[in-house]
């Protein structure tokens, strides 16, 4: 007998931080997640993650669109597919993502929802989530230290994440030439042999600052320039920074559909392709863009900043595709990642060992976290 999805949970954690996280469009002073967990009619069970990093306050939404809009789609189907369920789902969410202007908080709810559909599946066939999504290298997958904060903190987070086994560095800009250029000289004048520093600026240039910044980063090396426009601009306006950027420029965490990314991939304009699978498609919609920007020459490097579940997903998913690529690592204390990891993602020699087991190989003890959430939902057939 087929199994079914027979039960859906969300459970939304949330803590203060003493050191806010900045960006070139805001400043998150709390931490927060939603995690899922799914459960089919023979009692086997997966986990997700929805991405709800900004605005923060949007977590609970994003749970209760999981519960309230997705759940009664999805509850009773057939998990034989999982990229079937996700496209068919996916479909059905169109008109309500132009009703209600909800797309990116309907699409990560789904994307958490395939990411936990996944681990399940993977569970059951008793397979790591790399190898089931077709992986066949089970070496261990270098990383990258990210979400340094501009200023002294960027040297001193530098200096941290290398003790702790990081040889590959990125640092947030777009806060004026001044701070950008004093974030990156301290670190760069001190980088070991073999170390990569990057920059992401966040979405926080328009084109004529974009063409004035680029070319100024030359003296630094970089590795990639992330994000100097924001991800909806004209090609032609990505033509122009990437005719004038010293390093290849990546993208991808803001775009939704296979459209837009096959675009992206197409144009030879990014040299780094960074689909965040919590925020759209889970391993569904992701796996494809991965195996597509390999195919053309790209770097696949997936997006994430968020908690333990989503950054054990997108592990799996890079080391199911492999490449160039490296694992976008959090440099930021979180609570919502430490608490759940234990040794799982210990880096040594700027990379990680995938975890054994089954799955994602990470059976989350959401109790010790009892006391940060904020909201618990369950939807039943």
């Amino acid at each position: 007998m087929t199994a079914t999805l027979a039960r859906v949970e969300a459970h939304v954690f949330r803590t203060p931080i003493k050191e806010p996280v900045r960006t070139s469009f805001g400043i998150m002073t709390e931490r927060v997640a939603v995690f899922v967990r799914v459960e089919d009619s023979d009692g086997a069970r997966g986990w997700g993650e929805i991405w709800c990093n900004f605005p923060n306050a949007a977590a609970e939404h994003r749970a209760l669109l999981f519960a309230d809009i997705l759940a009664p789609r999805v509850l009773g189907k057939s998990l034989d597919d999982p990229a079937a369920l996700w496209s068919d789902l996916d479909r059905a969410l169109h008109v309500l993502r132009v009703q209600s202007g909800d797309a990116g908080a309907l699409s990560a709810a789904a994307a958490g929802l395939d990411l936990a559909i996944h681990d399940l599946r993977a569970r059951k066939r008793g397979l790591p989530l790399w190898r089931a999504l077709g992986g066949t290298d089970g070496s261990p997958v270098p990383v990258y230290a990210s979400g340094l904060n501009p200023g002294r903190a960027a040297y001193d987070t530098v200096g941290r994440m290398r003790a702790a086994g990081y040889c590959a560095y990125k640092i947030k800009v777009g806060f004026g030439e001044e701070t950008d250029l004093g974030s990156l000289r301290p670190v760069a004048r001190e980088l070991k042999a073999g170390e990569r520093l990057m920059v992401d600026v966040n979405q926080g240039w328009d084109l004529r600052t974009a063409s004035a910044l680029a070319p100024k980063l030359a003296e630094f090396g970089l590795y990639w320039i992330e994000e100097p426009l924001l991800a909806d601009r004209p090609m032609a306006e990505w033509t122009q920074v990437a005719a004038a950027a010293p390093t290849q420029l990546a993208a991808g965490e803001n775009l939704r559909g296979a459209g837009p990314f096959q675009e992206a991939i197409d144009s030879g304009l990014f040299g780094v392709i960074q689909p965040d699978a919590a925020k759209w498609g889970g391993h569904s919609g992701c796996l494809p863009v991965a195996r597509a920007a390999l195919a053309a020459g790209r770097s696949y490097c997936p997006h994430f900043l968020g908690g333990a579940i989503g950054l054990v997903h997108s592990l799996h998913l890079l080391a199911a595709v492999r490449g160039p690529g490296l694992l976008e690592v959090d440099a930021n204390p979180n609570p919502l990642r430490e608490g759940l990891l234990g040794d799982v993602l210990t880096v040594r020699d700027g990379s990680v060992s995938l975890p054994g087991g089954q799955g994602l190989g990470l059976e989350p003890d959401i109790k010790t976290l009892s006391s940060l959430r904020s909201l618990h939902l369950e939807r039943r057939t």
